[in-house]
């Protein structure tokens, strides 16, 4: 499964109205970034129907930075974040996000952040 991508702001409120919701901020050149996106897309060829996309944090820098005042989560990237009714149930950066750390936090076995 191909993730999508989030382009503007009413994409990402429309996705965060949802029950869960799964948003992995990537960096298209940071090396971590795309080892990551990698472990991403893993989690997502294992488990497809999970609600999810992605957002570039360069491309789209005042969305991003935007989430993260909304939140009070700092940013970072890569950085997963998993959404339960629009809070930030979970979330992880850097090497703490692979397919198993994905997959432990949408069956709600991660503590509340993987960080």
């Amino acid at each position: 499964m191909e993730p999508k991508q989030i382009a503007d702001e009413n994409a990402l409120e429309t996705a965060l109205a949802g029950h869960s919701f799964l948003l992995f901020k990537h960096s298209l050149i940071c090396p971590v970034s795309g080892r990551a996106f990698q472990e991403y897309r893993s989690f997502l060829e294992q488990h497809p129907a999970t609600p999810t996309a992605w957002l570039d944090v360069i491309g789209q820098r005042p969305l991003s930075r935007a989430l993260a005042e909304r939140t009070g989560v700092k940013h970072e990237s890569p950085q997963a974040l998993l959404f339960e009714s629009g809070t930030v149930a979970w979330h992880a950066s850097h090497g703490g996000i692979t397919r198993h750390s994905l997959a432990a936090a949408l069956a709600g076995q991660a503590g509340a952040s993987g960080s």
